[in-house]
């Protein structure tokens, strides 16, 4: 009798432990059942082409993938087309597949101790399951990046299925169904012709996202990746569209002059919030609770804020998210000029580019960690140094690595911490795959960036947003470390009983704290860093 032993957990609370399930046993969950029986599927999915897959469905996405498992096995994944983690029994081979979508939206996680894997879309709920021991590759590159690329977590041995993967156990062999990859194809094509390639592909996929017959929200930041969401769901959406902003107060620089004018010109039911510092730091600890892995981005506060505030008015909310990793922002820029004066150093240029911890690696981390840790390999060297042309490289890494890693998992479990479905319609495989085929000439050229996003919806927004350059949305925890949170910092950071205190070198922690030798301004962005890994790290080991 096979004695492997598997704990799911799939329920949408996060505090709920694993059901145990052991091969033999009648499973004690909902799942969703293939005709003959064969198989049976669990998972959180959303699939945007089910009425192609079947015409005429009206069931649950579960109940339709268990269908076509049965039809076609594993190959059906290939034709499933949306956002889904999910777990598939077959009876007949006693396997369990875990799958998870192509771009990365839905998650899953997995340990195993000997027979007994535990699995959940929720790295939370695998805490009985897994040592307290920290995974210090995974530290090393948070530091880095401000989020945990690759399949690496923060706790040793619990690992993450990577995008467009399935896993097979018990053999545990992982296999990748789909990955984005460079196939630049007309490039005779002029720009105005790969734009209407682009639009026609953006009119189908918005259309796709809105909810039936209710309101929608869009995140409206003003930029030129935001604004063609809101124009096309206002174009296309027979219900009222609510957009959302924020700004942090009358001392910092907001963007709401270009929010309210693309609002105004769409015609939608505009919203702004005010965040404060004090919300900020107060709601930092619920933030990070509601996240898997830390991620040290400062916008994860007011995204999380933003999607309480909206769902007040919808129950769908769609984001800009995925046009600088898919048609070339401007942070590409740096590391092309990097690429032609220092080709030797691409990943160590690649790192600096986040602009968090990198150079100070060797100082930071405490000598025995950064002895363990110096020589690993990074997760992004495969990818930097590979054949593609060079922006597509970095346009990749952008894609499989911070889009998954960090945008798409933020936005999926902070607008679910709000009983909010958060779809970022730029990350959706199809619009990755033309971006792909796209010649890198009509994304970013010179100073000229997403020129073919541009060109695309040139005539649904006003000119202003389509010529101002691309600025981002700044929190000013520079200025918010001096003036509210030192105190508040040190007494966290530097506190021989905190979380990082094995880690990290709090000597110079606490001169950054001091603000000693910032000669760029950066020291607020580096404490943010810490003082969310610390946060998460005492949350974690409070559950």
């Amino acid at each position: 009798m096979n004695q492997w032993k598997y704990l799911l957990n799939f329920n949408s609370n996060q505090q709920a432990g694993c059901v145990t399930w052991k091969v033999g046993e009648k499973p004690v969950f909902s799942q969703a059942f293939s005709p003959q029986k064969k198989f049976w599927v669990v998972g959180d999915m959303w699939l945007t082409n089910r009425s192609e897959l079947y015409p005429g469905w009206e069931g649950r996405d579960e109940d339709l993938v268990a269908l076509l498992w049965e039809k076609w096995g594993v190959a059906c994944l290939q034709q499933l087309e949306g956002i889904f983690g999910l777990v598939v029994w077959e009876e007949e081979s006693q396997s369990l597949w875990l799958v998870r979508d192509r771009t990365g939206g839905k998650t899953l996680y997995y340990t195993n101790t000997g027979s007994t894997f535990a699995i959940s879309p929720c790295l939370q709920s695998l805490a009985p399951y897994h040592s307290q021991e920290l995974d210090l590759v995974a530290l090393r590159d948070y530091l880095c990046c401000s989020f945990i690329p690759g399949e690496r977590t923060l706790w040793k041995n619990v690992r993450e299925l990577r995008p467009g993967s399935f896993l097979c156990l018990p053999k545990g062999k992982i296999t990748s169904y789909w990955q984005p990859e460079e196939e630049i194809t007309n490039g005779e094509k002029p720009l105005e012709w790969h734009g209407e390639k682009l639009r026609s592909l953006l009119n189908q996929i918005i259309q796709e996202y809105l909810p039936e017959n209710e309101s929608v929200g869009v995140y409206l930041s003003g930029g030129l990746d935001s604004s063609c969401i809101t124009a096309l769901a206002a174009k296309f959406h027979a219900h009222p569209v609510h957009t959302y902003s924020i700004h942090f107060g009358a001392e910092c620089p907001h963007e709401l002059e270009f929010s309210s004018l693309v609002a105004s010109h769409c015609q939608t039911e505009h919203h702004i919030l005010e965040i404060t510092p004090q919300q900020m730091w107060e709601q930092l600890p619920i933030t990070l609770a509601n996240l898997d892995d830390p991620i040290g981005d400062p916008l994860t506060v007011p995204n999380y804020l933003l999607a309480q505030f909206a769902r007040e008015k919808v129950k769908v909310i769609l984001n800009g998210e995925g046009g600088d990793p898919c048609f070339g922002g401007p942070k590409n820029q740096p590391m092309l000029l990097s690429q032609l004066y220092n080709q030797e150093e691409l990943l160590l240029a690649y790192l600096t580019s986040y602009q968090k911890c990198a150079t100070d690696l060797s100082r930071l981390l405490k000598p025995d960690v950064w002895k363990a840790v110096e020589n690993e390999v990074s997760v992004f060297a495969a990818d930097l140094y590979a054949d593609a042309n060079y922006l597509n490289r970095l346009m990749l890494l952008n894609i499989k690595f911070k889009g998954a890693d960090q945008i798409l998992t933020k936005v999926n479990n902070l607008t679910k911490a709000a009983g909010l479905a958060g779809r970022s319609p730029l990350f959706d495989q199809r619009i990755v795959k033309l971006a792909m085929e796209t010649p890198p000439q009509y994304k970013l050229a010179g100073a000229e960036e997403k020129a073919i996003l541009k060109q695309a919806v040139a005539d649904i927004l006003p000119r202003e947003i389509i010529k101002r350059p691309k600025s981002g949305m700044m929190v000013p925890v520079q200025l918010w470390f001096r003036k509210y949170w030192q105190r508040q910092a040190r007494d966290l950071l530097l506190s021989k009983k905190a979380a990082i205190a094995p880690y990290l070198n709090q000597d110079l922690i606490r001169d950054w704290l001091h603000y000693r030798g910032d000669l760029w301004g950066r020291y607020g962005v580096k404490l943010w860093l810490l003082v969310s890994l610390e946060i998460w790290l005492r949350v974690r080991n409070n559950c």
